[in-house]
Order: C-alpha cells, then structure tokens, then sequence
C-alpha cells in the first residue's frame, strides 16, 4: 500500500510539504504543488481519511440517529437526508439507537471523536442539557427536542383532528383510535388531536395501544372488534398500524370501507402496497429530510439560519381504505 512517505520520496520532497498538499493548508510552491499530484497520480495514492479527519478536526460526515430502522418512515427520511448530503459532499453515518438513552450518548460521544461535522437526530429522550457541551452543531427531526434546538417536524397535532373530521365526514360515528408509544412526541400530539376532535363532536371514544408495530396492532384490533363490534371507523397512529388494522379486520370478516373505514398517519410506500390502497395523513417526508440536512449544513458552515423551527402540514390522501 503505497504512503504519504512513497509520495514525498517520489517527488523530492518532504512529508510535510505532501501533506500541506493534500489537506490544501498552507502554501506550496506550484511547480512543487505539480510534482507532488504528478507522484499521487502515478503511485495511485489515496489518502487515509482517518489521519486526514485528525489533523483538520473534520471528517466530511455527519451523524443521523434515528429510533427504529424496522420502522418504514424512517428509511425514507434516511433516503432523503442522504441525497441532500451526498450532493453537498459528506457522508451520512446512520445510528439505530432504539430511543435508549445510554446508548444515545455514547453514540455522540464516539461521533465527536471521530470528529463528525454535525448530528441530525430523532429522539425523545435526548435534552437540550444532554447536548449542551457538544463542538458540532445539532438539528432535530420529527420531534421537538427544545425550543433552542432547530427542529423540522409535522403539525401531528392538526393533521390527527383532520383525520377524524375526515372519517366524521364518511358518516362515521363510532371511531376507535390505535396509538403509538406514550413517551413518544409524535403520538402523544396525535392521541391529543384524536381526543379533541372527538370531544368536539360529542362522540365517544376507544382507545388501544399499537405501538407504532403491526403484530401489536392486529391483535389491537382483533380485541377492539370483539368488545365493540359496532366500530364504524379506525384512525391508527401511524400506516403501520393501519396495516395491521386492515389485516385483522379482513380477517374477522369485515368489509373495507363499507362496514369500516381504516385510516393512517406518515404516507409511507408500504401504503400503496396493500388492498385495500390505505387513505393517510401524509408527511412530506422528502422536504423534512431536505430541509433538515440544509439546516445542518448552515450551522457547518457557521451560518445563522433564518428561523429555527419548520413545521409542516400533513396532507390527506384519500385511498380504498375509506
């Protein structure tokens, strides 16, 4: 494997002066500037990012911790934050972290070692106290960390009443709600948007725990079913239980939409991939991811971005379901 020591020797000149070169720090006279990428081109040398990320105290890369890779909204918002990444020239080291918050520190902690140049993270147990101490900068996504942290999220809260104004409007009038973890800050504003709504309307209301999972929606739903039969309406927490709302209700007999209308919150691929096609509140999950990384990459940069929090809105697709 040839080195920055082959390098220097090849061109008559010294490490240092190889170095200078490579890392474009400092000045080098051109015609030795020529002779040194002469002999990296003819040796094919490829410097060691490790060293070079040590001695600039910067890597091109930056970190995303994100809670559940099972979870299909998230491969799609990773998707998004890689693209605009890529473009702008760094590497997004991607964390599964399991919202365990041990982990999640350490996780930091060895991001800061290898001197990554930002953190793009999901979580809803790391603070602001937590990141207080860090040298590279920090944005949130999908939830709200703290006022002070940039954060680019949905409005859960509205999109969640629009839901249930929306299977109110289908005539339902028996709406059950499957929700996602109670620490969680998304499903805690959806279980909020859920309840108003319903007591805004004077309807009553049922709720059951899903988890964000789709074996624990199924069996959910199974047990929603038998002790109210009369259910005319589910709105799930996430697509994923939906899916498993649509699957054990087909089971035990139910016909989608005419007896039960299903719908669903985050606009993932896996919602066109069932029958029936699932109606949902769709996160713009590719603007999120975007505008996310180009906040991250004005903190780089040592920019002030022009406002610190971007919410959007969840847009209704109507499918089959409903």
């Amino acid at each position: 494997m040839t080195t920055i020591r082959d390098v220097a020797k090849q061109a008559e000149v010294s490490v240092a002066t190889v170095s200078r070169v490579i890392n474009k720090r400092g000045y080098v006279h051109e015609e030795t500037l020529k002779k040194v990428e002469q002999a990296i081109k003819e040796l094919n040398y490829k410097p060691n990012d490790v060293a070079r990320s040590l001695f600039k105290k910067t890597s091109n890369s930056i970190g995303f911790i994100i809670p559940d890779i099972t979870n299909p909204f998230f491969p799609q918002l990773v998707r998004a934050v890689e693209s605009t990444m890529i473009e702008s020239g760094y590497t997004v080291i991607l964390f599964n972290s399991d919202e365990v918050l041990d982990h999640e520190l350490k996780l930091i902690e060895l991001m800061e070692s290898k001197y990554m140049d930002g953190l793009l993270v999901v979580s809803n147990t790391i603070t602001k106290d937590h990141l207080e101490n860090l040298t590279m900068p920090v944005v949130a996504i999908d939830r709200v960390l703290d006022k002070g942290i940039p954060t680019v999220y949905v409005d859960n809260y509205k999109g969640a009443r629009q839901a249930v104004q929306f299977l109110i409007k289908k005539g339902c009038q028996k709406i059950a709600y499957l929700h996602g973890p109670e620490k969680i800050f998304t499903a805690k504003e959806r279980l909020r948007g859920y309840q108003d709504e319903m007591e805004k309307n004077g309807l009553p209301t049922f709720i059951y725990p899903g988890n964000y999972e789709l074996k624990a929606s199924m069996m959910s739903t199974i047990r929603l079913l038998a002790e109210h039969p009369d259910v005319d309406g589910i709105f799930a927490g996430n697509d994923v239980m939906a899916v498993g709302a649509i699957k054990a209700a087909s089971k035990m007999g139910y016909t989608i939409p005419k007896e039960l209308k299903i719908i669903g919150f985050d606009g993932i691929d896996l919602a066109t991939a069932i029958t029936p096609e699932l109606t949902t509140m769709h996160q713009p999950i590719l603007e999120i991811g975007k505008k996310g990384s180009e906040l991250l990459l004005q903190l780089i940069a040592g920019q002030s971005p022009e406002k610190k929090h971007y919410v959007y809105d969840a847009e209704l697709v109507e499918r089959n379901s409903t």
